[in-house]
């Protein structure tokens, strides 16, 4: 019922509004504090998420999970395993990121099925790309670390 008023975005949004502010001072709070923060924004999430069962049903949500699972790990794998330097790539996916907020805020007005389905062709492009580029970036920092892990809550 909730989600046939307005406040469906308020509750899609939370999440997202959430880690804006939280993120900035994680670093320097407690670890008492931090989860109390990561548990408040993982209720927030399931909430969000816990919309797509009402919509979908079960048997589609688990073929597009492990779809999408078996992509990010060969993205993954192949960002961690190649040679090419993928700097270059991560800046411009960056960009296209803002680009695709930027269209699917405004076809949120438009409802345009067109502009929907480029959208979201562009943002599997967008995303694999990011995929590989942040696991090659977060493979240099651990080897930049002499390979040791950080411990900040742990």
């Amino acid at each position: 019922m909730l989600f046939t008023t307005p406040l469906a975005y308020a509750v899609m949004f939370a999440p997202l509004i959430y880690i804006f502010f939280f993120n900035r001072n994680l670093m320097s709070m407690d670890k008492e504090t931090a989860m109390l923060h990561l548990g408040i924004f993982a209720a927030l999430n399931g909430l969000s998420l816990g919309a797509i069962f009402l919509v979908y049903t079960a048997a589609s949500i688990t073929k597009t999970f492990f779809i999408t699972a078996s992509t990010f790990g060969a993205i993954s794998l192949y960002g961690y395993s190649t040679k090419k330097d993928l700097t270059s790539l991560g800046s411009f996916a960056y960009m296209g990121l803002i680009g695709l907020i930027i269209a699917s805020l405004v076809n949120l007005f438009l409802r345009s099925p067109a502009l929907d389905f480029t959208v979201s062709f562009i943002g599997v492009g967008i995303f694999t790309i990011l995929t590989a580029y942040d696991t090659q970036k977060l493979k240099s920092i651990y080897y930049g670390m002499n390979g040791t892990a950080i411990r900040a809550f742990f």
